[in-house]
């Protein structure tokens, strides 16, 4: 299923110990003013931790961005990774001991099979196909582990069910 992707790379627990896969906390896409686009959570918050922590993820994000730093962050418990495509943030939200760069990696994954399915993505296709997002989201990470990492068969479950309609 990862056609010889390792996502748990440098994710491991001590000497001897087996890697363990990303854990993905919760994920944003957001416009450069801070409305979410999209977001999954995969643990479990009340609607108002929710709101706060979108806010303040993008007040970090959008900070970062504009003083041209890494596309890393230390916050809370948690570490962010996010990239800035056109006038969208995509924001992965992980464990501290996850690998940034494989987040980096899943986080283009996730673009790219937008970009592909959509034909050049823009935050209108979100905005009004967010119905399609949110099931690529579903067939992409599921409890917080990446399911698929072919480009090719995300595009293909997407071109089904947009068959289906």
């Amino acid at each position: 299923m990862n056609n010889g992707i390792n996502w748990t790379i440098g994710r491991s627990m001590g000497v001897g110990s087996k890697l363990r896969p990303l854990m993905i906390k919760f994920i944003l896409v957001q416009n450069r003013q801070g409305k979410t686009r999209l977001s999954k959570w995969c643990i479990s918050l009340s609607q108002e931790e929710k709101q706060k922590l979108s806010m303040d993820v993008h007040k970090i994000v959008a900070i970062k961005d504009a003083k041209n730093q890494s596309n890393f962050a230390e916050f809370r418990n948690y570490k962010i990774v996010y990239r800035r495509y056109a006038g969208l943030y995509f924001c992965f939200v992980t464990d501290p001991t996850d690998n940034e760069l494989a987040t980096l990696e899943a986080i283009h994954l996730f673009v790219e099979v937008l970009d592909a399915f959509f034909k050049n993505v823009c935050e209108l296709d979100l905005v009004f196909n967010f119905y399609k997002c949110y099931s690529l989201l579903d067939e992409f990470c599921l409890s917080g582990e990446l399911l698929e990492t072919s480009k090719a068969k995300l595009v293909a479950r997407l071109e089904q069910l947009d068959r289906l309609e």
